[in-house]
C-alpha cells in the first residue's frame, strides 16, 4: 500500500462529514481535487471504503475500520511533527479555535503575526454559528472561541477584542421609504439562521421597537445574506465589518433608523477552569500585548467609522 498523509487527512475529513463538497470547503481545497485524492486511496484497498445510495456518500463499515488506522496514524505523525519542533527550540503543538462565522473578517488578522512567530505550531479554526461555537466551547472541544454575546451558564474568562457594529443595509439605488422602527413591518428582511448571533441582533432589535414583522427570508450565511441584498430581495441588519467592500463600490447602502446601529464587541473567550497549553498561554500573551496594534494596522477604518456621515470606508 502507497497511500499518503494527505490523502488520508482527506478521508478523515471526508468520514466525518459525509460530504466531499463540505470536505473541500473546511480544507480550502476544490472539490474535484477532494474526489481525486479520495480515488487515490481508494486504489490501496480492493474493498470499497465508500457507497453511494440516493445520491448521498456513506462510509462503508470497512471504510469505518480503515477511518480508526487513519486517525491513529495521522494523530501519531501530528504528535511526531511536534516533538521534532519543540527538540528545535520551537513552541510545538495545535491550537484548536471555534468562531462565529462573521469573526472570520477578523479573527485571522488576530493569529497570522502569532502563527508566523511559532512554525511549530498547528491552526484549527472552525468556522460557524454561534450555537455550535458555544457548544465546542461547552464541550472542552476547542482551546479558545470569538463571539459577539458572551455565553450565558458557562464560566469563562474573557479578552475584549473589537467593535462589532451592525447596521441596517439595503441595496444601492433604491429609495427605501423607511424613517423609523414600525416601516419595517411591510418590508421584506432578510435574516440569517436561527442560532446566529447576528440573526438574534436583529430579533432583539425588532422586539425592543414592537415591530411584527410580516414579510421574512432567512439564509444560512452572511454572503448570502448579503447578496440577497444587493439583489433587491429585501433589506437586513447585518456587521459593517463584512461589507466594506460593498459600500465602497456602492453595491450596497446603510439606511439611517432610529436605534441603529447595533454594537457590541468581539470576544475572545475560553473556559475558566480550562487548563491552558503552552502554545494556548503564548496566544493569550500576544493577544494581551498586540491587540491594539492589530486593531490599529488593520481596522482603523472600522474604529473610526461614523454612521450618521458614512465616512472612512
Amino acid at each position: 500500500m502507497d497511500f499518503t498523509l494527505h490523502q488520508m487527512k482527506i478521508f478523515l475529513k471526508v468520514a466525518e462529514l459525509g460530504s466531499i463538497t463540505r470536505a473541500a470547503e473546511e480544507l480550502f481545497l476544490t472539490q474535484p481535487a477532494v474526489s481525486i485524492q479520495l480515488r487515490n486511496m481508494q486504489d490501496q484497498f480492493d474493498v470499497p471504503l465508500t457507497e453511494v445510495i440516493g445520491r448521498k456518500l456513506y462510509i462503508t463499515p470497512f471504510g469505518r475500520e480503515v477511518e480508526k488506522h487513519a486517525r491513529s496514524i495521522v494523530r501519531e505523525m501530528e504528535q511526531m511533527k511536534h516533538q521534532t519542533m519543540a527538540y528545535k527550540g520551537y513552541l510545538a503543538g495545535e491550537l484548536k479555535i471555534s468562531i462565529a462565522s462573521t469573526a472570520k473578517y477578523v479573527m485571522p488578522y488576530f493569529l497570522s503575526e502569532f502563527m508566523n512567530r511559532h512554525p511549530g505550531l498547528d491552526l484549527t479554526m472552525d468556522v460557524t454559528n454561534k450555537q455550535k461555537v458555544i457548544r465546542a466551547l461547552n464541550n472542552n472541544e476547542v482551546d479558545f472561541a470569538m463571539v459577539s454575546v458572551i455565553p450565558e451558564k458557562l464560566k469563562v474568562n474573557t479578552i475584549q477584542l473589537m467593535k462589532n457594529t451592525l447596521c441596517l443595509v439595503g441595496a444601492s439605488g433604491k429609495e427605501y421609504q423607511i424613517r423609523k422602527p414600525k416601516d419595517l413591518e411591510d418590508t421584506s428582511l432578510i435574516f440569517r439562521e436561527k442560532g446566529s448571533a447576528t440573526r438574534g441582533a436583529m430579533e432583539d432589535y425588532l422586539r425592543l421597537h414592537e415591530v411584527d414583522s410580516h414579510k421574512q427570508i432567512a439564509l444560512t450565511s452572511n454572503e448570502a445574506v448579503k447578496q440577497a441584498v444587493i439583489a433587491g430581495l429585501g433589506i437586513s441588519i447585518m456587521p459593517l465589518i463584512g461589507i466594506r467592500n460593498d459600500l465602497k463600490k456602492g453595491d450596497l447602502q446603510i439606511i439611517p433608523i432610529k436605534g441603529l446601529p447595533i454594537t457590541t464587541y468581539w470576544q475572545l473567550v475560553w473556559l475558566s477552569d480550562k487548563e491552558l497549553t503552552p502554545a494556548s498561554k503564548a496566544y493569550l500573551e500576544y493577544v494581551e500585548s498586540q491587540k491594539q496594534q492589530v486593531i490599529d494596522k488593520h481596522f482603523s477604518w472600522f474604529e473610526s467609522f461614523d454612521p450618521e456621515k458614512q465616512i472612512s470606508i
